[in-house]
């Protein structure tokens, strides 16, 4: 076998079976949409219906009377917003200056910051709990949105290895021309780390809103819970009525907003792959 040929046929292979993998990952999306558009009576036949038949709307209005969902949308917007927009800028401000700045104790500073990462939160959480107490921030959205604010671990990595591959003379050229460290950043530098900041809030935004066990311990009045919650006692309800298509319905629902986050900035994170690759 040439050495084309043998080429040709790892890429036939790797396609197979990436093709394999995409397809048992996208079931469950397809199985939740489908069922959410059937009757009670077609989830529980066997062997199961793919294609709804009769195909029924009416659980996506069924679920905004039967749960203020629109709350749980405005209060998981209320902390995905701040916490995205403030804590983006935070993180790549942060990222600038251990990349491109030269200040006492930065390795040890940035390893130390990289640490946190192995705690895992079941170990701060009761702390952080008695902390916020203390301060009364319970039942609020405060412990929630303002740590966050203050920056990503794994983003202030990722980004910080993206700027280490951008060439010091930008930096250099923009001080010559007077730029002070911050003009620089955000005339220069945060242009080009677009693409990376887009793929990073993205994973960002999908972690804010589909959080649950934050909502869970800091949240416990109903008009303050979060669209996670409200699913959560969706399911604990009508799952007892065997009701999966309401389920469904409003967990599609609970996931157009992360949908519609991603075509939005497709563009950006393609981009990011392809200068990640080329770097590379």
């Amino acid at each position: 076998m040439s050495q084309t040929a043998g080429k040709r046929l790892k890429n036939l292979l790797a396609h197979i079976f990436l093709s394999t993998g995409a397809v048992f990952m996208i079931l469950p999306l397809i199985w939740m949409i489908s069922t959410s558009l059937k009757t009670n009576r077609d989830t529980l036949i066997m062997p199961p219906k793919w294609i709804p038949d009769p195909i029924v709307w009416s659980k996506y209005v069924e679920i905004w009377e039967k749960a203020p969902l629109h709350l749980g949308f405005l209060n998981s917007l209320t902390i995905a917003v701040p916490v995205i927009v403030i804590g983006t800028f935070t993180t790549s401000l942060a990222a600038f200056a251990f990349a491109k700045m030269n200040f006492a104790y930065k390795q040890t500073i940035f390893l130390t910051l990289l640490a946190t990462m192995m705690i895992p939160f079941p170990v701060i959480m009761i702390p952080q709990f008695l902390v916020f107490s203390q301060i009364e921030w319970i039942d609020t959205f405060l412990p929630l949105i303002v740590p966050a604010m203050l920056g990503n671990v794994f983003m202030l990595f990722f980004l910080r290895q993206y700027l280490n591959g951008i060439s010091n003379e930008l930096i250099d050229a923009a001080k010559i021309d007077g730029s002070s460290w911050f003009g620089t950043y955000w005339k220069i530098i945060l242009p080009i780390i677009q693409p990376a900041i887009a793929a990073q809030v993205i994973l960002w935004f999908m972690g804010v809103w589909n959080d649950y066990l934050g909502p869970l311990i800091y949240i416990f009045s109903r008009e303050k819970m979060t669209i996670q919650l409200m699913i959560a006692n969706f399911n604990a309800y009508y799952a007892i009525q065997n009701d999966f298509p309401l389920i469904m319905a409003a967990s599609v629902v609970a996931m157009l907003p992360i949908i519609i986050v991603f075509f939005i900035f497709q563009r950006q994170i393609i981009e990011s792959v392809a200068v990640t690759g080329i770097k590379g």
